[in-house]
């Protein structure tokens, strides 16, 4: 008996190793899918439902970059769902809108060129839409190298939208100041480069803790407020409502703005 009681113990510390090995394997395989797909999770690969869109604008602004990935040009679409959400589905669309103007991610600080500027401000010429060209400011570099940066590779056509600078950050050691006083020289020297009053794209609690009023009194203004509230700074022309609208023809999860004015 106690012989026997030795062998089932034995069988049973096996089964027990054997679905503990299964388990483990499952686990690791687990591990690793949720590793590989985790980046298409969190950019809107699988998404079938973006953010809500404000009630009352038909006119859309779509911003990209080389994060953005490769654009199918000719089928850019704003489909809304009948809750007044994004959506890829033209199948669950209430309304499918054309993606009115794309602006595109040009330069940043004193030489950087976005990797994908070239061919997408190309293509988007070519779809015949309204572009943008934006550079991305450093306030810790100087301003008027930074310019010279940007009319360097931005040739805008008559149909084109005025430059645009994003400003959304500011240095350590930086004042307001100087940061007022550089991007002011920045908007001047291009302002009379292309004979076109910049858009300064911000987000709306930047606007209100960085920027003088000699900004955004005399520029127009690009907020940033990720709300279904529109911007707290009254005399904006564009509004970026959300970095997480599902675009046709846009991988991934997009920015996607509404025009209130035609700038």
């Amino acid at each position: 008996m106690r012989a026997n009681k030795n062998v089932k113990r034995k069988k049973r510390a096996k089964r027990r190793q054997f679905r503990l090995g299964v388990w483990g394997i499952l686990g690791i395989l687990a591990s690793v899918a949720v590793f590989v797909a985790w980046p298409y999770i969190k950019h809107g690969r699988f998404a079938t439902q973006g953010s809500s869109v404000p009630e009352g604008y038909d006119y859309f602004c779509l911003d990209i970059s080389h994060y953005n990935g490769a654009i199918q040009w000719d089928s850019l679409k704003v489909a809304i769902d009948p809750r007044g959400y994004t959506t890829r589905s033209v199948l669950h669309a209430k309304r499918i809108l054309p993606v009115r103007w794309v602006v595109v991610k040009a330069t940043e600080g004193e030489q950087m060129v976005d990797d994908r500027y070239q061919d997408f401000w190309a293509e988007a010429g070519r779809i015949n839409t309204s572009r943008g060209a934006y550079h991305f400011f450093r306030s810790s570099k100087d301003p008027r190298v930074q310019a010279d940066n940007y009319i360097a590779r931005v040739k805008l056509r008559k149909t084109d939208l005025p430059p645009i600078l994003d400003v959304e950050t500011i240095h350590k050691g930086c004042t307001r100041k100087l940061l007022n006083d550089r991007v002011l020289t920045w908007l001047d020297i291009i302002e009379k480069h292309y004979g076109r009053k910049p858009i300064v794209y911000t987000s709306d609690s930047f606007a209100r803790s960085y920027l003088s009023s000699d900004i955004t009194d005399n520029y127009p203004l690009w907020i940033a407020r990720y709300n279904s509230e529109p911007p707290k700074t009254s005399n904006w022309k564009i509004w970026q409502f959300t970095d997480k609208a599902l675009v046709i023809g846009a991988p991934g999860y997009s920015d996607l703005s509404v025009i209130r004015v035609n700038p």
